[in-house]
């Protein structure tokens, strides 16, 4: 499972300035402030209850200070079908774990869907499919005995935990007017007996740009959360109207991506109508 950690960019059909590399390792590309590409991560897919799939994917953005956006369409497609799948078209820098889903049907089988982004004048592409090499359990870490951290946006409301498939929360606001961001996280905070004594805090919030027109500015982006968990709040000011879709992702002291385990971290997006 840790191995993914080291691939997971790379089941990739890799196309850079033209060339084409068929299921390669994440190529060899320096991470500069400015000028990089982008590039799709294939975390790896899961099965559901009704027996559909989902495909869990994020992104290598390989600038350390450029965010992109890449709208919908020639340079931001998923085909074949509609080139709309809910990826993302807010790139925040460096690596991104498990962002979106896609959910594809039982009958799926050996097909393949290619998302393909285009940025700085170049192409990367990579296929999602339903590789048994590629079967993930996002909900628990069986070995560690470990499971994705819980958020509600009301004290009492919904929990979501683990990859996102659903708006998890709306607000509205105006333009310069910062809207609050409430959320409430809980978790096991189950520590395997004799594990090392993790650096990492108990639990984490970041929260990030996914889709919308303008300049979006946190408060805190990544605010400190209670160590047992609790309320966490943020707030988020809009220069543009438009409707946006933001990104919380919440952590346990396995930290980002789960340490390349695909567990244990919980992913919601969270919509905002910002009005003139």
């Amino acid at each position: 499972m840790f191995v993914r950690a080291f691939l997971t960019v790379g089941l990739a059909y890799i196309m850079l300035a033209g060339a084409t590399v068929g299921y390669a390792q994440e190529p060899v590309v320096p991470v500069r402030e400015f000028g990089q590409t982008v590039i799709g991560a294939f975390e790896g897919w899961y099965r559901n209850a009704d027996g559909s799939f989902t495909l869990l994917v994020g992104y290598f953005n390989r600038n350390s200070q450029e965010h992109l956006e890449i709208p919908i369409g020639p340079n931001n497609q998923i085909l074949p079908g509609a080139p709309d799948r809910g990826q993302p078209t807010h790139f925040s820098p460096r690596r991104q774990w498990g962002v979106f889903t896609i959910v594809v049907p039982p009958d799926f089988g050996d097909q393949s869907l290619t998302w393909t982004l285009t940025t700085n004048g170049q192409s990367t592409s990579i296929p999602l499919l339903l590789d048994p090499l590629w079967a993930i359990e996002p909900f628990e870490n069986v070995a560690m005995g470990n499971s994705p951290p819980t958020v509600r946006f009301e004290e009492d409301g919904v929990a979501f935990q683990g990859p996102p498939r659903e708006v998890a929360a709306s607000f509205e606001t105006s333009v310069t007017e910062p809207v609050m961001l409430s959320l409430w996280v809980t978790d096991d905070l189950y520590v395997r007996p004799g594990q090392r004594q993790s650096t990492r805090p108990p639990l984490g919030v970041g929260w990030s740009v996914f889709r919308g027109q303008g300049k979006v500015t946190f408060d805190e982006a990544e605010p400190e959360v209670p160590e047992t968990g609790g309320l966490v709040t943020a707030t988020a000011t809009f220069d543009t109207p438009g409707q946006y879709l933001l990104r919380a992702e919440i952590t346990d002291n396995t930290g980002k991506g789960g340490g390349g385990s695909q567990c244990c971290w919980t992913t919601a997006h969270v919509a905002v109508t910002v009005h003139p």
